[in-house]
């Protein structure tokens, strides 16, 4: 599989990129495929190439709780570089992806070669800890109204037209509000009727991104 350069441009240092480009390994997912479980033993770090990967974790009434969703560029599985042992989440592929697999036997070689590529993962995951942290504050202090907003705001991308679409279905939307399907259906039925974003099978398409903004606090 042949890299773009601009894929790695924004994942860490030069130290970093030419760990990944010189010693990963290219992996292929299909869509709902798993690529790795909570509790799993880990001893890898990814990166997306392309597709989206959602991360969650198991509650303890059976639900699974949406951490993030991560698309081209984004790094993952990162702690496990540093300590490897028991994953602490769960990822899986949300469509085809094409990932890079770095182990941790190759990173520790290519951080003898080159120090300062430890100080460049500590720097990821401070980054993982404090976006973590946030999360944690909006399950905790926000009702799911304000939380679903950013969520759709959060993960939403232009398409060709400008329009911000999401390419989630209600559920997994529900995952990443820490919600119930059905109180997240029917937060976004009542959003379709004021015209501030449009629903569909698999789709959120904003409408009104102000009125989403003031509904989301930001």
């Amino acid at each position: 599989m042949l890299l773009e350069d601009d894929i790695l441009n924004d994942v860490g240092s030069q130290d970093l990129r030419s760990a990944l480009l010189g010693a990963a390994r290219p992996i292929r997912l299909a869509a709902s495929e798993t690529v790795f479980s909570e509790d799993d033993q880990g001893d890898a770090l990814y990166v997306v190439l392309s597709g989206r990967v959602e991360i969650s974790i198991a509650c303890e009434d059976g639900r699974r709780l949406g951490l993030d969703v991560l698309s081209r560029g984004a790094v993952f599985g990162e702690i496990a570089l540093f300590d490897p042992g028991p994953r602490t989440a769960t990822a899986v592929a949300l469509e085809q992806c094409q990932l890079l697999m770095l182990r941790h036997g190759d990173l520790k070689r290519a951080i003898a070669g080159s120090p300062g590529l430890a100080f460049d993962l500590l720097r990821l995951m401070g980054q993982r800890m404090r976006y973590m942290n946030l999360q944690l504050h909006e399950y905790v202090f926000m009702p799911l109204p304000q939380r679903l907003a950013r969520k759709v705001l959060q993960f939403a991308s232009r398409d060709g037209e400008g329009r911000a679409r999401l390419m989630l279905s209600h559920s997994e939307l529900a995952e990443l509000a820490g919600a119930s399907r059905e109180a997240v259906s029917k937060v976004l039925s009542g959003w379709k009727k004021q015209g501030t974003l449009q629903t569909g099978r698999g789709f959120v398409e904003v409408k009104n991104e102000v009125t989403l903004r003031k509904i989301a606090g930001i």
